[in-house]
């Protein structure tokens, strides 16, 4: 049985909450070269509708997601899953 819970990364997108390694802000220089490596190798997912980044998603298949959603709020509704999980 998959266990999967996915959550809201913004407009309608979903991702598998067991798969992501780490929610950072997407200002600082190494998350810059982070989301540039990922463009390069074809592993960048834009969530974003053409948004403002406010997160960038680091999952454990190598892929980095940006998404509208601050990443205090992704944070938060990982952590009501976890709760919900007991």
């Amino acid at each position: 049985m998959d266990n999967s819970k996915f959550i809201s990364v913004g407009f309608k997108s979903l991702v598998n909450s067991n798969r992501i390694i780490a929610v950072v802000s997407p200002d600082s220089a190494p998350i810059k070269r982070i989301i540039n490596d990922a463009k390069e190798s074809k592993n960048l997912i834009d969530a974003t509708y053409g948004r403002k980044t406010r997160s960038v998603v680091v999952m454990d298949s190598g892929h980095v997601l940006l998404s509208l959603i601050a990443p205090e709020t992704i944070a938060s509704r990982l952590s009501v899953l976890r709760d919900e999980e007991g």
